[in-house]
Formats: structure tokens, sequence, C-alpha cells
């Protein structure tokens, strides 16, 4: 959809941004990362950390440092996350060093810009996950005990997460059982079909484990596989760069699905969530 000032609910409002599913992963799934993003050049051409929270629950950061932080995740405004991230962010850049932006200070976020028309396009969104959340502290920052241990609270609260290299927007965690969820940016059903396909041919399955369902976040689908007891994401490498090829040539075939497959597509369909 074209969002306007005035538009309802946008349902993939990080649609258009460079690394859209990786934005989609930040908001709804990995406890702790930082990752790189810019202003446009008519807005300073600034450098900022896009992080998936922020102490105090605050939406954005000015540190003393000078660095701007924004976090995508917390309760924000408006019907559209883009544009309350982007007030935020230029709220925090006009903000004196130290300063915190609270969503209540944003107000009514409708007229204002959305991340799409504030962060240069040109740059990558380079995702960097973390075990902690230190990277809130500018070096001057003297870490006290109290300092720390307020950090590792928050760190041993976090399920551990670890993004995978071989393919884009996939991360491995540890609950209660170690899973891999990957954010997609395909055409919801062309994805559904895909793993359809291969879940009728005995082939959804990865490194032993097997293929749990899928949700929706922010407008794109989120498939899950559930991994065996033990499964390190170092052991994922090798088999979700296969896994990624085959689901490719799946996402590639036009041809209706046969009887397997269409039984194969309503048990997929069944299990789905949607996340706002």
């Amino acid at each position: 959809m074209a969002p306007t000032a005035q538009s309802d609910l946008v349902l993939r409002p990080f649609e258009g941004l460079p690394g859209e599913a990786d934005w989609v992963a930040m908001r709804e799934i990995v406890p702790s990362a930082t990752a790189t993003a810019r202003t446009t050049a008519d807005r300073g051409g600034r450098d900022v950390v896009v992080t998936t929270v922020l102490p105090g629950g605050w939406s954005a950061l000015h540190r003393e440092d000078g660095t701007v932080l924004v976090a995508v995740q917390g309760v924000l405004a408006s019907d559209d996350i883009s544009r309350d991230l982007a007030a935020a962010l230029l709220a925090a850049v006009d903000a004196e060093p130290g300063t915190g932006i609270l969503p209540e200070q944003l107000g009514d976020t409708s007229a204002a810009p959305r991340l799409q028309e504030v962060l240069d396009a040109d740059v990558p969104f380079e995702v960097t996950v973390h075990e902690g959340y230190d990277y809130w502290l500018d070096s001057t920052t003297e870490v006290t005990a109290e300092v720390r241990e307020s950090l590792d609270e928050a760190a041993e609260t976090s399920i551990p997460t670890v993004r995978l290299s071989a393919v884009d927007a996939a991360y491995w965690c540890q609950m209660s059982k170690e899973f891999l969820r990957w954010a997609r940016t395909e055409d919801e059903d062309r994805v559904v079909d895909a793993i359809a396909r291969l879940h009728a041919r005995r082939e959804s399955g990865l490194a032993g484990g097997k293929f749990l369902g899928m949700f929706r976040a922010c407008g794109i689908v989120v498939p899950v596989w559930e991994l065996p007891r033990g499964t390190e994401a170092a052991d994922l490498e090798e088999p979700v760069a296969e896994l990624g090829r085959k689901l490719d040539e799946a996402l590639g075939v036009d041809a209706p699905l046969d009887a397997n497959e269409r039984r194969a597509r309503a048990g997929i369909v069944s299990r789905q969530v949607t996340l706002r």
C-alpha cells in the first residue's frame, strides 16, 4: 500500500528499506541487536544505530558521546511504525546529548515523514546480534557495580540468538528447545506454496529438525523450524544454505499444486498466526 499522512494501519511498515526482513526480525524476534543506518543528505547524512531496545522504555536516545540510537521494539503511537520510528529518530537528532525520547513525547505522528524518507537507501542494514546490552553505554560512561548489575540482569532475560551468515534474515535461538526463524519478504502465498512443495516431498526439514509452521509479522511471513536438541547455530550454516537453494527453486515454480502439496499447504495455513 502507499501510505499517506492519514492512512490506516500499514501492514508492511518496513517495505522499501534496505534489509526489510532484518528490520522485522529486530522488531519481533531478536532480543538484543544493533544495525547500521544513516539519514539522507538533506537531513544531515548522520550515522544512526538502530537497536532492538533501549533502557527506560526510550524509543530513541542521543547519547552523551553524540551517537543517536533508535529502538524498533516497544509501544509506538500510530498505525504506521515507520512514521513513529522516524519521529523518534528525528527528535533524538534534535535533542541535546544525554537525552532519551519516550513514546509519549512523540505526540501525533500522522504527519511525520516515514523511515523510507528519512534514511539513505544506499546504506546497507548490517545487523550485529549481541549477548547483552553494553551497546547502550558510550565510552565515557563509568561502569559502576550498579550499572554492571543492571546490564547483567537485562542480559539474563534475553533468549540466546544468533544471526546465520549463509542466508539473509535467518536467526537461530534457544528457548526450551532450539529453533530457526527465517524472515521472508516474498509474497506470502508464494512462500506457503514453496514450503508446501518441499513438505510434500519430505524436504522441508532442516538439519534433522522439522518445519514447525510460520507466523506473520509486519506484513511478511516468518517460517519456523524446530531443531534437534543441542543444535548450535554453526551446525546450521551448510544445511540452511542447501534448504535456501531448494526453497528458491520451489519459489520459481508456477505450476498448480498437486493433491499432496495442497494437503501440505492446508496444514501450513491452519497453523499460521499473526503478530501485529
